[in-house]
């Protein structure tokens, strides 16, 4: 069976388009690659920040500036620095805190419970 490159795997997915405009906002002529890298870690560093502002706001069941709903113990409660790995470099984030804010979707911690999960109950 022959091997996948990465460039191969790449080139089967579908990637989501990026408009124009938003291309044209961070390239404004020629670039060297330590710019194409500075954008590229910029663009993903919004990513991730939005990616987990939206978990959160699903965790929590309302979305930031709005009311939180009766009976809801959870809030929101301002943000703090994190850092997340990613495949290239870490990158310090801002994100809410809460449940989810410590164990993200975006990369779970192998053999972990979560805050939120429950506890199995210990042997007598």
């Amino acid at each position: 069976m022959p091997r996948r490159t990465k460039t191969s795997q790449a080139a089967d997915r579908d990637l989501p388009t990026i408009p124009e405009d938003l291309v044209a906002h961070f390239v404004k002529g020629p670039m060297t690659a330590e710019a194409v890298q500075d954008a590229s870690m910029a663009f993903k560093k919004a990513l991730i920040e939005r990616a987990l502002g939206a978990e959160l706001g699903h965790h929590l069941g309302y979305q930031p500036g709005a009311e939180r709903p009766a009976g809801m113990a959870n809030q929101r409660n301002g943000k703090s620095a994190k850092t997340v790995l990613t495949e290239d470099v870490p990158l310090r984030v801002a994100m809410g805190p809460g449940c989810h804010a410590c164990h993200p979707a975006a990369r779970p911690t192998p053999g972990r419970r979560p805050c939120c999960a429950p506890r199995r109950p210990r042997a007598s």
